[in-house]
């Protein structure tokens, strides 16, 4: 059995948008959320600037219970949550629920529980004072918090599962989903990321001195993704969400369809030729790109626009090299590529998801994103790809097809093709 599989609903926690007009809007107008933390000059770390979303918390009571209101601290499931039930209601879905879904299921990512939230947990245990702790606790600390959050609000009871695969978890996600539709095993399936970046993950990753310092009094400058001057990647938080749904369901209901996911692909580089636990393997890679257009079942010169994953890192180059490889392109006929941590930093789970959610709203609207920040290319990128196919301003233009992939630590590997929907 094979079946199509549609978007019907998207949610977004970004740090440039929350919701998807204020993300549309962001998209469009090259608007950055990466702002100046305080804290982290105070925490004398190197970089002071990070992509965080202005999330309200007390709205989060709008989303869940009062008893689950009560108590949560886990900034990242709180994200994963409000992106997944907006998508739900995107779609067109009802919340409330007397017997659960067991045609639909739920496939979220994050990467590790919220260290913030454990803090108070630590500090009692170290105190001998662990059974003040409360009946809480477990749930936010599991890594499947959100995904059984999310769950259990919506009753939904096909396949449960919390993925986690570094920076390549969001794509991996909606592939996950996408796969057990087009198998006959789901009628419908939530997925995507999150992810908080939490003072402690933070401070790792300051200290592995791969994160931008040169611009923490330039905030929106900071992340600068292929320029001559990109001086490390800007950490972010937020989630995303897509319902995902078997065509002939979708139809039968009236549903509105924003893209239909033709296939994708995921792979690991082995750590090997290469690959490290922090850098991919260029085969791997560029098998991945291929085994997602073939997938697909495109030519990969169909391809119109390219969602990448250019952290702002002398990785930039290479990945643009496979993607040229992948796509069997040359620098005259290059996609339009854009990065959207030109404009939201680089949230680690997330980032797969909410930029997936840009390249179905490209493909939605008729546009390529800008690549902020972007006006001292470097010169070896634009000798290799060609300065047209980067846009540093909003380029308006139909979108067939677009091509979204990320890759994460551990050399984990993912890629996806999204489409206009014709049916």
């Amino acid at each position: 059995m094979s079946r199509r599989v549609v978007i019907t609903g998207m949610g977004v926690v970004s740090p440039n948008g929350i919701g998807l007009p204020a993300f549309l809007n962001a998209l469009q107008n090259g608007t950055s959320g990466i702002k100046f933390m305080p804290l982290y000059e105070e925490l004398k770390f190197s970089c002071h600037v990070a992509g965080m979303p202005d999330f309200v918390w007390d709205e989060l009571r709008d989303y869940i219970s009062e008893v689950s209101f009560y108590g949560l601290k886990a900034r990242g499931v709180a994200y994963g949550i409000r992106a997944a039930l907006d998508a739900w209601d995107d779609a067109g879905h009802q919340r409330e629920t007397d017997e659960p879904h067991w045609d639909t299921g739920c496939i979220f990512g994050n990467s590790i529980a919220d260290t913030e939230a454990m803090k108070n947990v630590i500090a009692k245990v170290d105190h001998k004072e662990a059974k003040k702790l409360g009946s809480r606790v477990v749930e936010q600390a599991m890594n499947s918090g959100v995904t059984s959050y999310i769950t259990g609000r919506l009753g939904l009871a096909n396949k449960s599962i919390t993925n986690s695969a570094a920076c390549a978890t969001g794509t991996q996600s909606i592939l996950m989903g996408y796969e057990y539709i087009k198998h006959g095993y789901a009628t419908r399936m939530l997925v995507g990321s999150t992810e908080h970046v939490d003072t402690y993950v933070f401070g790792a990753f300051d200290s592995m001195r791969v994160l931008s310092r040169k611009y923490n009094d330039q905030p929106e400058k900071a992340s600068r993704p292929m320029s001559a001057t990109a001086a490390g990647f800007v950490p972010g938080s937020g989630a995303a969400a897509f319902v995902l749904e078997d065509l002939e369901y979708a139809l039968a209901r009236g549903a509105r369809i924003y893209a239909e996911i033709l296939g994708g692909a995921t792979n690991s580089g082995g750590q090997r030729g290469g690959g490290s636990m922090t850098a991919p393997n260029p085969t791997g890679v560029t098998r991945c790109i291929v085994d997602a257009v073939k997938a697909a079942g495109i030519d990969p010169l169909q391809v119109d626009t390219v969602s990448g994953h250019l952290t702002a890192t002398l990785a930039d180059k290479l990945e643009l090299q496979n993607w040229m490889t992948g796509l069997n392109r040359t620098k005259e006929n290059f996609p339009l590529t854009n990065s959207l941590k030109s404009m939201i930093g680089h949230s680690l789970s997330a980032a797969g998801s909410i930029e997936s959610v840009a390249s179905v709203l490209q493909i939605v609207h008729g546009f390529v994103h800008p690549n902020i920040n972007l006006e001292d290319p470097n010169p070896e990128i634009i000798e290799l790809v060609g300065e047209k196919s980067l846009p540093t301003s909003m380029v308006k233009k139909e979108i067939n097809i677009a091509a979204k992939a990320n890759f994460g630590f551990g050399d984990v590997n993912a890629c996806l093709i999204f489409a206009k929907f014709k049916n």
